[in-house]
């Protein structure tokens, strides 16, 4: 089997160079707001994920967010917290800053960041990143090759993707402080600003399916969901 090659692709974020060790995570207050202007606000900027290899000592993973969805808690039907708080929802009612993470249809997990002040639900989903470092990393962990964009855009399009691809587990990950670096998973501010920011109803719900609370970059290849597609 050959080797994958992700030299021969290229993305589409201007070069700038990225250091995610000197990258600090956004503070809490960023979080401690209704969901809609998080999730915007989070478009462009850098998720990070630390790994510890045995032999190469530590190595990162980033990519570049590109795609978001505002839920808004118990008065969005939607939300995993419409229903109230449960043992399965708590970290959408406690402080903000904090990945929610949860397993769906069966085959893969979704990464969410709690909003909102403590007590007060609500969340953003993540539903894509443009790979920026690790490309590799993530394509054996996807199981892919990288032999044209096309492999590139299957790495992290989409929510299931981007959580198999940075290693998100519920067990690994759920609760982890995003706000610290300690946990090895955290978003950053790298100082990209979107020229565009585009609105649409979310993708893959049947309540309040017409609200305008999925965000993304237009143009930008990795967005996921065939209605909304990029090109």
């Amino acid at each position: 089997m050959p080797a994958a090659r992700s030299r021969t692709v290229r993305v589409t974020s201007p070069v700038i160079e990225i250091r995610p060790a000197s990258l600090a995570p956004l503070p809490r207050s960023f979080y401690g707001r209704n969901p809609k202007p998080v999730a915007r606000q989070l478009l462009g900027k850098i998720l990070v994920r630390k790994i510890l290899v045995r032999r190469s000592g530590t190595e990162f993973l980033a990519g570049r967010i590109v795609e978001t969805e505002a839920y808004l808690g118990l008065n969005d039907p939607a939300a995993h917290s419409a229903a109230g708080h449960t043992p399965r929802n708590s970290v959408l009612f406690g402080p903000p800053g904090y990945a929610y993470v949860y397993f769906i249809y069966g085959n893969h997990y979704c990464l969410n960041v709690s909003c909102e002040p403590e007590g007060k639900a609500g969340g953003v989903l993540f539903r894509a990143v443009e790979p920026l470092i690790g490309l590799q990393q993530m394509a054996h962990a996807r199981g892919i090759e990288l032999n044209s964009l096309s492999d590139v855009r299957l790495l992290t399009s989409g929510p299931g993707r981007l959580a198999q691809a940075f290693g998100i587990t519920r067990s690994r990950d759920n609760g982890v402080d995003l706000t610290r670096t300690d946990g090895g998973l955290w978003i950053a501010d790298d100082g990209f600003h979107p020229v565009k920011i585009q609105a649409t109803p979310r993708i893959g719900i049947t309540k309040a399916s017409d609200q305008l609370l999925r965000f993304i970059l237009p143009g930008n290849r990795f967005v996921s969901g065939p209605r909304y597609r990029a090109t």
